[in-house]
């Protein structure tokens, strides 16, 4: 039978006046929270102290810590992650600042179009276009190599040597994100009131002027925010690699994220990967504190 407008109205009146009720609206969402967020974060660290043997896990103390810190494979990995953040990041964070000043300009027709082009690689599926950018860099038929010839250069084989290995990951990367961080940086361009560059231009401020004494320092904040949110990506970074090179060769391009990827996934030494996983979670904490502590400066 159904119930009339005004019978569930009172029903709903009833309901609110609860004091338990508000608790009862956010029940799922905090049961999904904690089920799929907060268990697995907790189970991973108290799995970085057990090892897995005779078909249980058993507690082990600090042994996978103490076994990551001797593992030169993890050092490699660690080395070339920083790699990537050190060389990548200040270039995409650069570049991304630049496209969107430019974009920004008054004189610029099509902004939407550009925007749109420019952003469009950032919601591009990661793994599609990785597999693209490995067709891109074949050492054997892929475009790059042919516009190499073309200017009477020699082949490179992207994928098989460690340093080109190394930057085709980065400019893949580069591609990929700039956008993302451009969008960013033109939403804090737009809040910079227009009469501050038109005095600049009164008082005789060229182009480098104005970025330098009033771009940058106006979206500071907004630039420590890419820059963070980037090295959190950086640091986390497993498609690239994965699809790449597969870490190769000689782990030359292997990540962290990759390593833990391997140890869980591959030979299913979870309680390793865990502790790899929380090395990690320590780095990107000590990095983003220093970044605050930049910006505080």
């Amino acid at each position: 039978m159904k119930r009339g407008k005004g019978e569930t109205k009172s029903l709903w009146r009833r309901l609110n006046s609860l004091k338990n009720f508000p608790y009862f609206l956010i029940a799922p969402t905090v049961i999904i929270f904690v089920v799929f967020m907060v268990y697995p974060i907790v189970y991973s660290l108290i799995l970085s102290f057990q090892e897995f043997k005779h078909g249980t896990y058993s507690f082990v103390g600090l042994k996978n810590y103490i076994v990551l810190f001797k593992d030169p494979i993890f050092y490699k990995a660690l080395m070339n992650t920083f790699f990537y953040l050190i060389v990548q990041v200040p270039i995409m964070i650069g570049l991304a600042l630049i496209i969107a000043v430019f974009v920004e300009e008054k004189h610029v027709k099509g902004k939407a179009f550009w925007r749109t082009s420019i952003f469009l690689p950032s919601i591009t599926a990661l793994v599609a276009y990785a597999l693209v950018f490995k067709v891109l860099f074949n050492g054997d038929y892929g475009l790059i190599n042919y516009v190499i010839s073309a200017l009477g250069g020699d082949k490179v084989q992207w994928f098989y040597s460690k340093w080109p290995a190394r930057f085709s990951i980065i400019i893949s990367i580069t591609w990929r994100w700039t956008g993302y961080n451009m969008i960013i940086l033109l939403a804090g361009l737009q809040a910079i009131p227009e009469s501050v560059y038109e005095s600049a231009a009164i008082d005789g401020a060229g182009f480098w002027k104005k970025l330098t004494y009033i771009t940058v320092p106006m979206v500071k904040p907004i630039l420590l925010f890419t820059t963070i949110t980037s090295t959190i990506g950086t640091l986390q970074l497993f498609d690239e690699p994965y699809v790449l090179t597969q870490g190769g060769p000689d782990y030359a391009t292997i990540t962290i994220g990759q390593y833990l990827y391997n140890n869980g996934f591959v030979y299913m030494n979870f309680g390793y990967a865990s502790a790899i996983g929380y090395v990690m979670v320590f780095i990107i904490g000590i990095l983003s504190v220093l970044q605050f502590k930049i910006k505080d400066n």
